[in-house]
């Protein structure tokens, strides 16, 4: 083999460009459609009629330096004939049932398929063979196919129960191919000359048959990275979670058919291992239907802005648990945890709050009167009135209190004396001697020093981490563009590390808050 595969990106680049002339909107679907094809995959254009799906194949096959190029559109009515050739008459009388398939379906290097769900049962279930095997049963001869690439094309999806699922399943790209969305485009095309359907291609851009061959093979030396495979698992979880709904069943075949494309793309890219754009390729691999296509989008976008770098030398779970862990020991072993109260100890062991009440008269003839008593603390966060003790535990029945919720109680006192006309409420507050977060004094001086040690050890730990993150990451961006996903796509593989970066940056930070509580 000639080619040694190097530098193909440029080339790649180059040649997408050149299939997009005079073209609108149209750049994402030529260049997946032509990902396919390169890795030997077969497309499904979806969309309604007059969308340049016909136009998009035959492009495709401009990049193809040998091209027998076979196209037919689709109906109930079409007959096997129409589409891998008529019965050899001559070969018939001698009583042999052979067709004549030159340039027809069986010897084609490319192929479009317009409509092709309207076609009859018995040229599906010669397609279905033909994809599967790359074989045409011509008669008594089983013949080799060249099919490179099959793009079919239809403004729907197969109905289910129709038994198409088979043969559905083996398109593994799926794009949408909608009408015109901007409108400076749309007015251009109403300006321009028809769109020729086919370009002139240089031929040092062009794909031998010898070079695509041996891109078959080199495509699966391309390794799945650690993060194509979680994103893969996370898609994989989200799409059977919601299988019901939305209805869509990936088979392992498709998964693996898809897992190859991105493959594919990183081997174009000129890489050894696919990366998050790669992965951004599966919007176009594992949708179903038009009511299911934005809900598989969704999920493929997600669970790629979900993945950061998966690595081996640190595990971020393990890290929180850790600061989670020391952030408990510092609060426990240096700072009150709740409030602390003046209190007294009665005969029943029980702690108390004691109080000297001074009730001011209602009335100027009747004096002050000072009580004391004891308040049980547990009452602190009572409801409702009740009675206070005196110093033998006994209840004081001219005394009632009151917890309002807020710290401070409410005392009346009822006198018994007949004479008097009673006295005015007073407010009680419980002092307190250590409030809630408070640190606490005298703690081991070791103790701090180990906390604080452990802190430290954790906030180099992160530091380190974040600082190889971002090295990784400068060198991992410059490797993310791809001809096969838009600029604006791709900013998509990015958002996951830097979510990543930010995360650990907020665990420094987090272990910087504990460093100085150490230091308080």
């Amino acid at each position: 083999m000639t080619n040694k595969n190097n530098n193909l990106k440029p080339r790649i680049e180059k040649l997408i460009k050149e299939l997009t002339t005079g073209l609108q909107e149209r750049d994402e679907i030529i260049a997946v459609s032509l990902l396919a094809a390169l890795a030997g995959h077969n497309s499904f254009l979806f969309g309604p009629p007059g969308t340049a799906k016909s136009l998009i194949s035959r492009r495709i096959s401009c990049a193809f330096k040998e091209t027998n190029y076979f196209e037919c559109l689709m109906n109930k009515f079409s007959t096997p004939e129409e589409v891998v050739g008529p019965v050899s008459i001559k070969e018939l009388k001698q009583d042999k049932y052979t067709r004549k398939t030159n340039s027809y379906l069986p010897t084609a290097d490319f192929a479009f398929l317009d409509e092709i769900w309207k076609s009859s049962p018995a040229i599906l279930n010669t397609l279905l063979t033909l994809i599967n095997e790359k074989t045409f049963k011509n008669g008594d001869t089983v013949e080799k196919t060249p099919l490179k690439a099959l793009i079919a094309a239809s403004n729907e999806t197969p109905a289910s129960g129709q038994g198409l699922e088979a043969l559905y399943d083996r398109f593994s790209v799926r794009l949408n191919v909608p009408p015109m969305q901007n409108r400076e485009n749309f007015e251009s095309i109403l300006n321009q000359k028809p769109t020729e359907s086919t370009v002139a291609i240089d031929d040092g851009l062009k794909i031998s048959t010898e070079e695509w061959t041996e891109w078959q093979s080199a495509i699966h030396d391309v390794s799945l990275s650690k993060e194509t495979l979680v994103i893969i698992n996370l898609i994989r979880a989200e799409l059977e979670k919601k299988s019901e709904n939305l209805n869509v069943y990936v088979s392992d075949r498709r998964w693996q058919r898809a897992a190859m494309l991105t493959k594919a793309s990183a081997f174009f890219s000129d890489r050894k291992e696919t990366n998050h754009t790669d992965a951004l390729l599966l919007r176009h691999c594992l949708w179903t239907t038009k009511d299911n296509r934005s809900d598989v989008i969704e999920a493929v976008e997600n669970a790629v802005r979900k993945c950061g770098f998966n690595s081996e030398h640190f595990n971020i779970k393990e890290i929180d648990e850790e600061i989670e862990r020391l952030d408990q020991e510092i609060s426990d072993e240096l700072f009150v945890s709740e409030d602390i109260y003046k209190t007294v100890k009665l005969n029943d062991g029980k702690e108390y709050f004691s109080v000297n009440a001074n009730f001011e008269p209602k009335y100027r003839h009747d004096g002050h009167k000072t009580v004391q008593f004891f308040i049980q603390k547990d009452k602190l966060k009572s409801q409702g009135e009740f009675q206070p003790v005196d110093k033998q535990g006994n209840a004081t029945l001219e005394i009632k209190c009151d917890f309002d919720g807020q710290g401070s109680c409410n005392i009346s006192y009822a006198s018994r004396n007949h004479y008097s006309h009673g006295y005015k409420d007073t407010i009680f507050t419980p002092s307190i001697l250590f409030h809630k977060g408070d640190k606490k004094r005298n703690v081991n001086s070791r103790l701090i020093s180990s906390l604080n040690r452990s802190t430290a050890d954790l906030k180099t730990k992160l530091e380190r981490i974040k600082k190889e993150t971002t090295i990784k990451f400068t060198q991992y961006n410059k490797a993310l563009h791809t001809a096969f996903v838009p600029k604006n796509i791709q900013v998509i593989a990015v958002e996951g590390i830097q979510q990543q970066i930010s995360d650990i940056k907020v665990r420094i930070a987090n272990c910087s808050r504990l460093s100085a509580l150490c230091k308080a």
